[in-house]
């Protein structure tokens, strides 16, 4: 179980998106039966606000409608699941950015060495691939994550 750092999501292969969308409603059931995702990679979802979820949620599904993909379950249907949870306000403005101290340089460089494995063990195809490190160059992460370590592969 993971969440892809949220600035990867419009680049995300075909695979890691559509299985980013049932990832999302497997931590809401975790969260549901056990109090908590249950699982060592999400379990931080818990130190932030509910908001985090529901936003990330929005993004995850709005690029799965860019590329045409149809959900079996609804934003809306994510939302009332989240709420009927009563995890907190989510009303409560989000304070900085979306999981600021997870979602940070550190974790985008996780993220990418993970879907780089990938390519490498033919998981995601070299035109997925390609997509993704011209999406990673055209935003600057590229030189965001550099400054804090080597990409070398890039």
């Amino acid at each position: 179980m993971r969440l892809w750092h949220y600035k990867l999501i419009p680049a995300l292969p075909r695979q890691q998106l559509v299985s980013q969308w049932r990832e999302l409603w497997a931590i809401l059931g975790n969260i549901k039966k056990y109090g908590n995702p249950h699982h060592i990679l999400v379990n931080k979802i818990m130190d932030y606000n509910p908001i985090h979820l529901a936003i990330y949620a929005k993004y995850v599904s709005e690029e799965m409608r860019k590329r045409g993909f149809k959900l079996n379950k609804t934003l809306t249907d994510f939302y009332d699941e989240l709420e009927s949870l009563h995890l907190g306000d989510s009303e409560e403005k989000m304070k900085g950015l979306l999981f600021n101290d997870w979602h940070n340089n550190r974790y985008l460089r996780q993220c990418y060495y993970n879907l780089q494995e990938k390519y490498d063990c033919g998981a995601i195809s070299e035109e997925e691939w390609n997509r993704l490190l011209d999406y990673i160059m055209e935003n600057g992460l590229f030189e965001l994550a550099r400054r804090l370590g080597n990409w070398s592969a890039l």
